[in-house]
């Protein structure tokens, strides 16, 4: 089973695990968040960032962070190994859910899965007209012409 630490701009990483709680309830030992706060020294935000790593207690460890480049970031990517724990930057919760999902397959498998998750959640929706109802293409100001 592989532990999930999100570590992202506050409030996103404790509102990402929310979401994904909501979603799993029972995924709460394996999901973590860390807030990191503006103005937080980046030492103070890696002490805890370990902190929940550790009580995070799997032998291994997902940890996904909201911006590549970012304080968040930077603080994982001194966190993480690459053996026991490896990173990926652009969180969103499709991914997490994905991740949530999948958690007991081996770490390698898990980030496959996480940046399908990440790449298939993001679609662009069409808009289509109610049904039966033309969609109009200007704005007519004919107050006449108004539905109840």
């Amino acid at each position: 089973m592989n532990g999930i630490l999100i570590i992202a701009h506050a409030p996103l990483a404790s509102a990402l695990r929310q979401c994904v709680l909501h979603v799993f309830p029972d995924s709460a030992d394996a999901v973590s968040a860390l807030d990191v706060q503006p103005n937080a020294p980046p030492e103070e935000s890696l002490a805890q960032a370990r902190i929940l790593m550790r009580q995070l207690n799997q032998p291994n460890t997902l940890v996904v962070t909201d911006v590549f480049g970012a304080t968040p970031c930077n603080v994982a990517q001194k966190l993480v190994d690459g053996v026991q724990s490896k990173l990926i930057a652009g969180v969103n919760l499709p991914m997490l859910l994905r991740t949530v999902s999948y958690r007991h397959e081996s770490l390698d498998a898990l980030i496959t899965r996480a940046m399908i998750g990440a790449t298939q959640g993001v679609i662009q929706v069409a808009v289509t007209a109610p049904q039966n109802q033309a969609r109009r293409t200007t704005h007519d100001q004919d107050h006449r012409d108004h539905q109840q």
